[in-house]
């Protein structure tokens, strides 16, 4: 399939290594795409769903053990260490290859290697980048053939350079004690084995949209974040875009794919979709920030989606979906918690198990259906609000950059930075709790920088600086906000609505962007002043509006001696416009006192 004689000789050599009985090139056509569905359905690894219920989808099932991403188990590997940084695992390359190396050794014995050629980005944008991802894996095939730009067109934009990242896949054993996800920024290469989970193996997302293309993004001087793209369009027509990073799981989909409330939708305002996860961000000719959605499908978190939550993803899945790790009834549907109606009588839950409503474990707790992270992977262009500029080669234009988190307490629900570098700062500190997509306690505050603290490829600290140094080159960046949809009361009740009405914060936002937006100042930064933000149709009571926007300077000066201790990690690394942030915040909490 290609005269790319870089190309040939490394996957000659992998091939050499893996020792696969046969090697497939895949072409993006759709008769090798049905014929893979068909071979992969004889051999078990994935299940056709009921054809009048889920046309087009089908269902697979991960290992118990591979779940996730395994973070302790993803490495950045440079020749220098603190080149990888603090917050990130690291290996010496020659070692990781070694290590890896004997994982491969045979792995593909029995097996086909599948060659991927892909792209992230549409072909011919200056944003594009290519790769090719050799695995053994047909899921994986199915689901790069939904997220990614993959077959021969690919080939021919390549050409005969050997520009392109090289990504190898093998499901190995699926023992987790065999398993590692490598990547050699300095390489511009990825290896993962031991693992059948899409965070892990679909290495045209975070490994090469976020790990690698951060490090490149550096090197090139753009961005590559861990952030959902979409636009707000006004009743006069005007489309405002916004780039924001979330943590995954903290309703990055739904804000993605928001239905504005009723009020907001009789007076004509509508939410365009560009993207859900990933934003490549480069300044524009015009001297303003432009962002493109690399991909091509949304690879979401089934539990929790449904018609309150998020109609338009439900309404995208429902045909050409591939579900993983959700229950699967004996008549071909899915179904999964926190999804639409009630649970089926019984299925087959996400361990391959057994399944009735009212399951409880040894201790006592419910055994749910479907993994807390069971996924969803559905092209984007089935989304009913997909914006007709979604694959525009010059991306979107922003007009604010918004970082968030799930904090209970401390952040208000909205506010605005003082400027570029002091939004940088409130980017590097976002927190948010533990979620079933990471490994850990859930329930735990972990800080996330730009919810970045897994996908960065290299030191934070210089990601923190490209970060200033970047905005140093804009004649007119965008402004910089923080949201918390998930603020609480004594009770522990959500203060917010969250959902479609989180639109309603939105629009202050770029009313502020534009020079509007009424807001008053403090500490932290500015939030919107009383009646600034469209409660129109809300039944909150002055009291709880009051207590969303509060802004406890005594909770904040604790809050920043965690900051302090997060930023001594990063030592003398650390930008000082970093620190002269952390002092001027203090300075401003002890003066300010308690604000509102």
């Amino acid at each position: 399939m290609t005269r790319n004689k870089a190309l040939q000789k490394w996957v000659s050599e992998m091939a050499e290594l893996c020792q696969p009985d046969r090697i497939v090139w895949i072409d993006g056509s759709e008769e090798q795409k049905r014929a893979l569905e068909r071979e992969a359905m004889a051999s078990g690894e994935i299940i056709k769903l009921d054809e009048e219920k889920w046309p087009g989808c089908f269902y697979h099932r991960t290992a118990t053990n591979d779940v996730a991403r395994t973070e302790h188990l993803t490495y950045i590997c440079t020749s220098k260490k603190e080149d990888a940084g603090p917050t990130n695992n690291w290996m010496e390359p020659a070692e990781a290859y070694r290590q890896a190396g004997a994982y491969f050794k045979g792995a593909m014995r029995g097996r086909t290697m599948y060659v991927i050629p892909f792209a992230m980005g549409p072909l011919g944008s200056p944003f594009t980048k290519i790769g090719i991802e050799l695995t053994d894996s047909i899921y994986v095939v199915l689901n790069m053939l939904i997220m990614t730009r993959a077959g021969e067109d690919i080939l021919e934009q390549l050409g005969d350079s050997d520009n392109f990242t090289r990504g190898l896949h093998s499901k190995g054993d699926l023992d987790i004690e065999k398993r590692l996800i490598l990547h050699f920024p300095e390489d511009n290469t990825i290896w993962s084995v031991g693992s059948g989970y899409g965070g892990n193996v679909l290495l045209g997302k975070k490994c090469l949209s976020l790990r690698i293309a951060s490090w490149l993004g550096r090197q090139e001087g753009w961005l590559a974040e861990h952030m959902l793209i979409m636009g707000v369009e006004n009743p006069e027509g005007r489309i405002d875009y916004i780039a924001a990073a979330f943590p995954s799981a903290c309703g990055k989909t739904n804000l993605a794919m928001l239905i504005p409330p009723e009020p907001l939708q009789k007076q004509g305002y509508k939410v365009w979709t560009v993207g859900d996860d990933i934003a490549w961000i480069r300044r524009g000719e015009d001297g303003r920030l432009w962002a493109l959605n690399p991909e091509t499908g949304f690879f979401g978190v089934a539990p929790g989606t449904n018609s309150k939550t998020n109609p338009n993803a439900l309404a995208t899945i429902r045909q050409n979906t591939i579900f993983t790790n959700v229950l699967l009834t004996h008549d071909g549907d899915v179904w999964w918690e926190g999804g639409e109606g009630e649970p089926p009588a019984e299925g087959i839950a996400w361990d391959g198990r057994p399944w009735k409503p009212g399951m409880v474990d040894e201790g006592g707790k419910p055994i749910p259906g479907a993994h807390p992270n069971s996924r969803f992977t559905a092209p984007i262009k089935q989304c009913p609000i997909i914006s007709p500029e979604w694959d525009n080669p010059k991306g979107v234009p922003l007009t604010a950059i918004v970082f968030g988190g799930r904090r209970s307490r401390l952040a208000p629900l909205v506010y605005e930075a003082f400027s570029w570098q002091h939004g940088v700062y409130v980017g590097a500190t976002m927190a948010s709790e533990i979620t079933a997509a990471q490994y850990g306690k859930q329930g735990q505050v972990r800080r996330d920088p730009m919810a970045m603290l897994p996908f960065c490829g290299y030191n934070m600290a210089d990601y923190f600086r490209h970060w200033l140094e970047f905005g140093k080159t804009l004649p007119h960046p965008p402004k910089i906000f923080h949201v918390n949809w998930f603020r609480k009361d004594e009770d522990g009740s959500f203060l917010w609505p969250g959902y479609g009405d989180n639109l309603r914060v939105l629009n202050w936002i770029i009313e502020r962007a534009h020079g509007g937006g009424a807001a008053v100042e403090t500490p932290i930064g500015y939030v919107p002043a009383p009646g600034a933000i469209d409660m129109s149709g809300l039944d909150i009571s002055e009291d709880t509006v009051k207590k969303l926007f509060e802004v406890d300077a005594r909770d904040w000066l604790e809050e920043l001696e965690d900051h302090r201790r997060f930023f001594e990690q990063f030592g003398d690394r650390l930008p000082p416009e970093i620190m002269e942030e952390y002092h001027a915040l203090k300075e401003r909490l002890s003066q300010g006192g308690a604000a509102e």
